[in-house]
């Protein structure tokens, strides 16, 4: 049994494996989770990820869950050119600052304003409170202003000269909002030329090809959700928002 990486590409971090994968000519067998169905819950895939989320990893006997430790298995496993999680100390450091940053910033506040626009509405069933959207793009902006301030600066990837794993995971979070309708490109020139190095790095086309379902995502309907998930994700917002 070969590599098996167990994705959806709605999901960033399962959009950020597949590109890395493909980008690296890693082989491995793409076995899709379909979230909206409900399909991490069934106990087929709970015996790859106890956890019930994607991304997973199995690879023969051996299950990983986590997108970033499975990253770091993928470059150390097929031995990926040094720039994506460099063997200088500080640079790998300026990485690893940034993975470990990313997940209640980048990640969270893009993540919080996409849900906001798109599911909330769905799962309501009601229009979307102004308050509540404006409130949720104030918090993604403030993350915006520290990760070019802090992490990007003036260079031209996070890491220095060269694309690495810090730019990939944090790009295809940034297009989480982008493809709910927020233009988090726009006005910002520093951010939109790091975003068109970053494609260029790991292929526009690739970067495209695993975008291309999360682009029509405000094209989808309730009834394409399994009912139990509706009714969960239901409970949650009206808690949270």
């Amino acid at each position: 049994m070969g590599l098996e990486l167990y994705l959806d590409l709605l999901s960033q971090p399962c959009r950020a494996l597949y590109i890395f994968a493909r980008s690296n000519n890693i082989p491995f067998e793409f076995k899709r989770v379909q979230l909206a169905k409900g399909q991490h819950k069934t106990e087929e895939f709970r015996k790859v990820n106890v956890l019930m989320k994607v991304p997973a990893l199995r690879d023969g006997s051996f299950t990983l869950a986590e997108s970033i430790a499975i990253l770091l298995y993928l470059v150390q496993k097929f031995k990926t050119p040094d720039h994506w999680y460099p063997s200088d100390l500080q640079k790998r450091a300026r990485v690893n600052e940034y993975l470990a940053w990313q997940h209640v910033n980048i990640r969270a506040k893009g993540s919080k304003l996409f849900l906001t626009k798109v599911l909330l509405p769905l799962i309501t069933g009601q229009p979307l409170p102004p308050e509540k959207l404006e409130f949720a793009t104030e918090e993604l902006n403030v993350a915006l202003k520290q990760f070019e301030e802090k992490f990007l600066q003036d260079k031209p990837f996070i890491a220095g000269s060269e694309v690495s794993l810090a730019d990939l995971v944090a790009l295809v979070e940034l297009m989480q909002p982008v493809c709910a309708g927020y233009d988090l490109f726009e006005g910002r020139p520093r951010l939109t030329e790091w975003r068109r190095r970053v494609e260029e790095a790991v292929g526009k086309e690739l970067f495209q090809e695993a975008h291309k379902e999360i682009m029509n995502v405000k094209n989808l309907t309730a009834d394409q959700f399994a009912p139990e998930l509706m009714e969960n994700f239901k409970q949650q917002f009206l808690k949270q928002y």
